[in-house]
């Protein structure tokens, strides 16, 4: 299992490069609805009643296509300790002399060579479905089934940054999964998890769904996890989460702590991305990822106010990367990203998820927001490079030296030094303070608009509105943030 811990850190954007997966899975019928309702008396001498979901049904209809896993690390790198025994079968004489000789292996390290997770079966010949991180460092891998078959797995494919595993085990109509919708899936919605936690197999444990589209602090991938609170513990890794229909809607990978237990707070990948990396696996055994080349943001309110925006959707543009798809289409920092053929981008988390679904080579039709206005941008996919972080460094640039110089912007509360590579932040207060601005950023625009001294900065400024967006250089990130410039 994989913990998310809290952290304190002050992140002035969710700044990422967008990648995504291709492939797909074919629709399967909706099931009926498995749950039923039992009503419960409130217990005040009234009259009403609380309907709460019996999952007997599903259970007992569905748990067959769970399984659970057994992964372990080969020791005979620990055993080769260059002892006698080596190589000694059990019954020779010497045998025992020789083992009592050995090193006794430390009780953390045992445990550290085996994994106990959770899967389910997506096919009657035998593919099943599970966390990567269950299998990670491990040789040797084990399933069994609901009705206690054994089986040595094969794996066909596994890919870190969703955290999806392929395998494959040698069995014939078996039980499968139904793949649900999560488009469909609602918050609030009741759900229930089956796996094998700590090694108890078949266990069932259920909540609701608290959020969609989640993205992880210090997860590099861009993974819209499903939060429930349904309860997740070590051994469900893997195992899949149930809508009341019956139909599998994620797999249930990380829990948030503090502790390292269970606190209310788990998270599933969805479904539809690890059937799309599935697929992906079983044909080619690796997955190929898309770039559009674009560093994004949340729009904030301010910021939705500053670029004309009615509501705060979308994701903000604030680097284009050279030579990427975005920049020979001739998108630019600013430009807002409010569809994806057709689909609308509620945030910035929802636009590596659309792009996710298509393969490299894929034509895009963006609906963007630019200028004041909406229009369409054909966007063709690029293969993927190596995938990297935007870090945004504390230290100062190198050519900000001493505390005076430059030139002061009351209104804004800002004091900026003109450089080549824009105006530099000797010193901010007031507004300027309150959006997030301090000493060592460099400004590049206001409104979209080039600033390299004082007098274009203030020409800009002087046909803003109340609320004005600076594109900001800080270490090697860009980011736009929103001056309130009414004080």
């Amino acid at each position: 299992m994989k913990f998310v811990f809290p952290y304190s850190a002050l992140a002035l954007a969710a700044v990422f490069l967008l990648h995504g997966c291709g492939g797909g899975h074919d629709e399967q019928a909706a099931s009926e609805v498995l749950v039923q309702t039992v009503a419960v008396p409130d217990g005040q001498g009234g009259t009403a009643t609380m309907l709460l979901p019996d999952f007997i049904k599903l259970v007992e209809q569905e748990g067959g296509a769970v399984v659970s896993i057994q992964a372990s690390r080969d020791e005979q790198a620990m055993a080769d300790t260059g002892m006698p025994l080596d190589g000694l079968p059990e019954n020779d004489p010497f045998y025992e002399f020789f083992k009592r000789l050995q090193p006794h292996a430390d009780p953390a390290e045992q445990e550290d060579n085996h994994n106990f997770g959770s899967g389910f079966i997506i096919s009657p010949d035998g593919y099943i479905l599970t966390n990567t991180h269950v299998l990670s460092g491990m040789d040797n891998i084990k399933v069994v089934l609901n009705d206690r078959r054994e089986y040595r797995a094969v794996l066909v494919g596994s890919d870190t940054q969703s955290d999806v595993a392929l395998l494959k085990i040698d069995a014939q109509n078996l039980q499968v999964v139904k793949v649900g919708d999560v488009k469909a899936l609602r918050v609030g919605e009741w759900v229930a998890a089956i796996g094998a936690p700590f090694g108890f197999d078949n266990s069932v444990t259920a909540g609701i769904v608290s959020a969609k589209g989640r993205s992880l602090p210090n997860e590099s991938h861009m993974t819209p996890f499903i939060q429930t609170d349904v309860a997740i513990n070590p051994g469900n890794s893997g195992g899949p989460l149930f809508n009341l229909k019956g139909q599998v809607v994620g797999i249930n990978s990380q829990i948030y702590s503090q502790s390292g237990g269970f606190m209310g707070i788990s998270f599933a990948i969805p479904i539809d991305v690890a059937m799309s990396v599935a697929e992906q696996l079983r044909t080619t055994g690796k997955v190929q990822r898309a770039r559009i080349g674009v560093v994004i943001q949340e729009v904030s309110y301010d910021l939705a106010k500053s670029f004309g925006l009615e509501s705060a959707n979308g994701a903000l543009i604030a680097e284009v990367m050279p030579d990427g798809p975005a920049a020979q289409t001739g998108l630019k920092p600013g430009d807002i990203v409010l569809s994806v053929n057709g689909e609308a981008v509620k945030s910035s988390n929802d636009l590596p998820v659309l792009v996710g679904m298509m393969p490299p080579g894929t034509t895009l039709t963006l609906g963007i927001w630019r200028d004041g206005k909406q229009q369409d941008v054909a966007v063709v996919l690029a293969a993927s490079q190596e995938n990297h972080t935007l870090s945004a460094r504390e230290s100062l640039p190198e050519y900000i030296v001493g505390e005076g110089g430059g030139f002061a912007v009351e209104q804004a509360g800002l004091q900026l030094l003109p450089t080549a590579q824009g105006l530099a932040v000797i010193q901010a207060g007031g507004p300027a303070q309150r959006a997030g601005l301090r000493r060592g950023d460099v400004v590049l625009m206001v409104d979209r608009q080039p600033v390299h001294d004082k007098e274009s900065f203030l020409r800009a400024l002087g046909e803003a509105h109340d609320t004005v967006a600076l594109l900001v250089r800080r270490g090697d990130s860009k980011v736009f943030v929103a001056l309130d410039l009414r004080g």
